[in-house]
C-alpha cells in the first residue's frame, strides 16, 4: 500500500465510526431514560457483563461508573456460568453488553439472571436477538456496518457501545447531582485530585512564618527575612493582625531613594493591603491569584490574622502546576 492509501484507510475508519456515533443519537430514547432512572434509584450495584471485545468495553464502562458515583463491577460472561454469578446480589441490576446478543455464553447466562429476579438491561446491537427480547430494558447500539473492510472485526460496534456507556454514565451523574466535590473524594491521587481537594492550609504549615512588628528596625527586618529564607516577611501588630508585607523588592526600592537605613523601621517600607489568601481556600485558587497578579507568594490569613506564606514553588512541588 502507498502512504496515501494507508491514510485513506485510516480516514475512512474515522469517518465510519463517527457516523455510527451520530446515528446513536436516535437510540437515546425512553428506554435509555428508564435505564438511567432505574440504576439511579437502585440500592444495589450495577453488574456489567460481556464476552470478547464487548467484555473489554464493559470493563471500561464499569471504571467510568465507579469513578462518577455509581457502584459497579465487571463479571465476565464466561466466568459467570462457572461460579462468578455468585457476585450478583439481590438488589443488583445486571447489564449485559453484546453486539449480536446471541453468543453461546450469553444464551446460557440469560435464564440464570432471569431466575434470580434481577432487573436486566441489555446493551445490544441486534434488536431481534435473544438478549434484546429478554432484557427488561433494551439499549440499542446497532450500527449499519463495521469499519473493518471485511465487515467482521468489532470496530464501529464497540465504539457505539463505548459512547453509549459514556452517555449513560454522564446522565447518571446529572440525575444524582454528582459534583466536583464528589469527584475529588473518589480521585484523591495525582494532579487532578489535588486540584480538587488540596487546600492552602495543607501547604503553608510546612513553611517558615516570618513576621516583624511595625517599629522593627531595618536591620532586624533583613535578619528575619534572611533567617526564614522566603524573601519576605509579614508586618503584624501585637495581636498578630496583618498590617503589611515587606519583600526583597521593597528593600531595593528603599535603597534607590537614598534614605538613611539607620532611621528606617518596618512600617516605613512595608506594602499595606498585600495580596492574601484564606487558609481554607483551595490551592488552585491560590495559583489563580498568583498568576493574575504576577507574583510568587501570598500571605495566608484567617480573617485579618496572619498565619504564614504560600509560595509558587509550593504549588509546583505539589503538582498543582
Amino acid at each position: 500500500m502507498t502512504n496515501k492509501s494507508i491514510q485513506q484507510a485510516a480516514i475512512r475508519t474515522v469517518q465510519l465510526e463517527a457516523d455510527s456515533i451520530t446515528q446513536l443519537q436516535q437510540y437515546i430514547n425512553e428506554s435509555f431514560v428508564k435505564a438511567v432512572q432505574t440504576v439511579a434509584a437502585s440500592k444495589g450495584r450495577l453488574v456489567i457483563s460481556g464476552i470478547g471485545k464487548s467484555a473489554i468495553i464493559a470493563q471500561k464502562i464499569v471504571a467510568t461508573l465507579n469513578s462518577t458515583g455509581t457502584p459497579s463491577l465487571f463479571m465476565h460472561a464466561a466466568d459467570a456460568i462457572h461460579g462468578d454469578l455468585g457476585m450478583v446480589q439481590e438488589q443488583d441490576i445486571v447489564m449485559i453488553i453484546s453486539k449480536s446478543g446471541e453468543s453461546p455464553e450469553i444464551k446460557v447466562l440469560l435464564p440464570l439472571i432471569r431466575s434470580f429476579g434481577n432487573t436486566l438491561i441489555g446493551m445490544v446491537g441486534n434488536e431481534q436477538s435473544l438478549l434484546a427480547k429478554q432484557a427488561d430494558i433494551f439499549l440499542n447500539t446497532s450500527v449499519s456496518q463495521e469499519a473493518c473492510p471485511n465487515n467482521l472485526a468489532p470496530t464501529n460496534s464497540t465504539t457505539a457501545q463505548l459512547v453509549m456507556g459514556d452517555a449513560f454514565a454522564v446522565a447518571l451523574m446529572e440525575v444524582k447531582g454528582f459534583n466536583s466535590d464528589d469527584f475529588a473524594k473518589l480521585h484523591p491521587g495525582g494532579m487532578l485530585g489535588k486540584r480538587l481537594y488540596l487546600r492552602v492550609q495543607d501547604i503553608y504549615i510546612h513553611n517558615e512564618k516570618p513576621k516583624v512588628k511595625a517599629d522593627t528596625s531595618l536591620r532586624e527586618v533583613i535578619m528575619e527575612m534572611t533567617s526564614k529564607r522566603l524573601g519576605a516577611t509579614a508586618v503584624t501588630d501585637g495581636k498578630n493582625i496583618l498590617l503589611g508585607i515587606i519583600t526583597d523588592g521593597d528593600l531595593r526600592r528603599m535603597l534607590e531613594k537614598n534614605v538613611t537605613p539607620g532611621t528606617v523601621v518596618a512600617k516605613d517600607i512595608m506594602t499595606v493591603h498585600p495580596k492574601t489568601i484564606d487558609a481554607d481556600a483551595l490551592a488552585v485558587e491560590a495559583l489563580g491569584v498568583l498568576r493574575s497578579n504576577d507574583i510568587s507568594q501570598l500571605v495566608v490569613v484567617s480573617g485579618s490574622e496572619y498565619l504564614g506564606f504560600i509560595h509558587l514553588h509550593d504549588l509546583i512541588k505539589e503538582g498543582i502546576i
